[in-house]
């Protein structure tokens, strides 16, 4: 190969690892977005704690607002997984098995919280007036819906562990990188200890489980997101790490 050859195949890859940048950017304000609605602000609004009859009211009166709800969520979920690869790919080349572990953990993160809501999605059918519900009295039909909602809340919590982990790990690939700001990895190593802290209190004593300990995580993500966007990697440093990386393997007795 030419040295014309190589240098066409460096700005190729500087190119291609900008634009994976801007996308994950795109794709977090996106998740953070479709997560705030389907994970918040709609469950919020739909649930009256301790009040079944009167959940129940809002998600029979709010149908469609209630299925966007979820698809929202759907929109985060998709947002996960394609941030899950462009994670991947941005900080690869700072440890490549920590980079696949991080996979690992934020894949497993998003499949329990899909499972988790499907308890959300369930009052649709419980509170639907199929003709076999009507084995059910109105006020059990209420009560099952609202178990339902306060088990997807419950299951979004339970397996947040996952997530804090993955930033965890994230994190510290980030302070390493040399590309990305130091300060933003710190943030994503508080924002997971955060996350494991919050889930280990939910399991043990859920009564000091404060609803502030995943805050840093949302900061992070959103800082995050926004840097990759307007100002992505620095690209020359990522070339750097990606040449050791390679050389470091090719090194290695086959």
């Amino acid at each position: 190969m030419t040295a014309h050859q190589h240098l066409l195949r460096a700005k190729e890859r500087a190119v291609s690892i900008q634009t994976y940048a801007r996308i994950a950017g795109v794709a977090f304000l996106v998740a953070i977005v479709g997560g705030g609605f389907g994970e918040f602000y709609a469950p919020s609004t739909l649930i009256v704690p301790g009040n079944a009859a009167a959940t129940a009211h809002n998600v029979i009166a709010s149908d469609l607002f209630f299925r966007l709800g979820f698809l929202a969520y759907l929109t985060e979920a998709i947002t996960d997984v394609a941030l899950t690869f462009l994670l991947y790919v941005l900080l690869r080349p700072v440890h490549a098995n920590l980079a696949k572990l991080a996979v690992l953990f934020r894949i497993m993160a998003t499949a329990t919280f899909a499972f988790g809501e499907l308890f959300y999605f369930a009052p649709s059918l419980i509170l639907g007036g199929d003709g076999y519900l009507k084995t059910f009295s109105s006020d059990q039909l209420h009560a099952l819906a609202l178990l339902s909602l306060n088990l997807y809340g419950l299951v979004g919590g339970l397996f947040t562990v996952f997530y804090g982990i993955a930033s965890l790990i994230l994190g510290y690939l980030m302070v390493r990188s040399g590309y990305l700001p130091r300060v933003l990895g710190a943030l994503w190593v508080l924002g997971g200890l955060g996350f494991v802290t919050w889930n280990v209190l939910l399991v043990l004593t859920p009564g000091y489980a404060s609803s502030l300990l995943p805050v840093p995580q949302l900061l992070a993500t959103l800082l995050l997101g926004l840097w990759l966007l307007f100002r992505g990697v620095d690209v020359e440093k990522w070339k750097e790490k990606e040449h050791e990386a390679i050389a470091a393997y090719e090194s290695v007795p086959s």
